[in-house]
């Protein structure tokens, strides 16, 4: 783990916090480049009725249109919750360094928990993955809303 990592999923969770708020399930991520946050985003996918608008993909939309480039080489994506195949496939076409994520996703998590893709060898791009940061504040999270979303579910 690296010095700010805390900080920087802090902040991430943050942005989760604001997806959950409109009843989005509640990830956030951010990328940062060289210690400064270049892209912002959380899950949108229900309210923007985009299948794609994962947390990861919206904060590298965002950090693509401030550096002016696809390709966000020397970044990292802080992410709460594991990421799935899809933002694993952007964050390897994006070039994306290192990936630091909170959350394990055991149903859906494409860096080791289902899939590992950062680390199939056929590809092309291999960014450094550490999973874990604020994991239990990440899992927490998650866990909250789905148990609030069950009971809205039952009391229907």
């Amino acid at each position: 783990m690296m010095e700010n990592d805390v900080d920087f999923m802090r902040l991430a969770l943050d942005l989760a916090r604001q997806a959950g708020a409109v009843d989005e399930v509640p990830v956030g991520a951010i990328v940062v480049r060289n210690g400064e946050v270049i892209g912002r985003g959380f899950n949108q996918p229900i309210g923007s009725h985009d299948p794609s608008a994962h947390a990861e993909i919206m904060a590298l939309r965002d950090a693509a249109r401030q550096a002016g480039n696809y390709r966000l080489v020397d970044c990292t994506l802080y992410v709460t919750l594991e990421p799935c195949a899809m933002c694993a496939g952007a964050i390897m076409h994006a070039r994306i360094a290192r990936v630091v994520f909170g959350a394990r996703d055991p149903k859906t998590g494409a860096c080791g928990s289902v899939v590992d893709l950062f680390g199939e060898e056929r590809l092309n791009h291999h960014a450094d993955v550490e999973g874990g940061v604020l994991a239990v504040e990440c899992g927490a999270m998650l866990s909250s809303f789905f148990a609030a979303r069950r009971n809205r579910t039952l009391t229907a």
